[in-house]
């Protein structure tokens, strides 16, 4: 009877391509899902985890979903929003009460003190509705962090209420904020607040004109590739 012997060997030693073809399959996968990663489109994205899961025997509606969660998108450039923010703001019937600007941060939505608060206060106004429903409407556009900045000019304040400029700015930039999330429905986790008193203004001090212009909330929407900076 003849030997099996050379044959059985040969099986043997051909297995290993079995091995390197699964090998070159998960390698494909891998890639494949970086560059949908990369892509930022989460919606191809679960499309493919789904596909590639029940592809390998796994249950997609079980597994697919906390790495759909779990992808951050990537936020917008100043290029693209800032034209979004005028229209914006413009068909909210604000483009008289928020001013657009490009500082190194990102895209500052700027709300002067007579569209918020009365003087020396940090009570919001009802009348600033309009402003504050079109800053918000950016926001949510936007999806990027988002810092809320008061300012006054450098006239001391002379009201038992707020020892100094730095307690009306930092009072009426954290009143801003509660507004937005309690009544507009922007994300808290996106949002900061800081007072700036008189040390960051955007015009002089030294004539009323430029105290007016200082005396403002900006709202800094912190964008990719903007490096980092103040806001003036």
């Amino acid at each position: 009877m003849r030997s099996r012997e050379p044959e059985d060997h040969q099986e043997n030693a051909d297995r290993w391509v079995v091995s390197y073809a699964d090998f070159i399959t998960l390698l494909f996968a891998f890639f494949t899902v970086m560059y949908a990663v990369s892509r930022v489109d989460s919606g191809k994205l679960g499309e493919f985890v789904g596909s590639t899961r029940g592809a390998f025997g796994s249950n997609p509606s079980a597994s697919a979903r906390p790495i759909i969660a779990g992808i951050v998108p990537i936020p917008p450039t100043a290029s693209g929003l800032r034209r979004d923010a005028d229209r914006i703001i413009a068909a909210g019937g604000a483009d008289a009460a928020v001013t657009v600007r490009q500082a190194p941060r990102g895209l500052v939505l700027s709300m002067s003190e007579d569209v918020l608060f009365d003087a020396g206060t940090a009570y919001v106004k009802t009348s600033s509705t309009a402003s504050l429903a079109a800053v918000a409407a950016v926001l949510k556009k936007a999806q990027c962090d988002a810092a809320v900045e008061g300012h006054t000019d450098s006239l001391p304040i002379s009201n038992a209420r707020y020892a100094s400029n730095w307690e009306l700015s930092a009072t009426r930039a954290t009143n801003i904020l509660a507004r937005l999330v309690a009544e507009y429905g922007v994300s808290p986790a996106r949002l900061s607040a800081a007072g700036y008193a008189e040390f960051r203004p955007v015009a002089s001090n030294t004539n009323p004109e430029g105290r007016a212009r200082n005396r403002r909330v900006d709202v800094v929407l912190l964008l990719a590739g903007t490096g980092a900076g103040g806001t003036r």
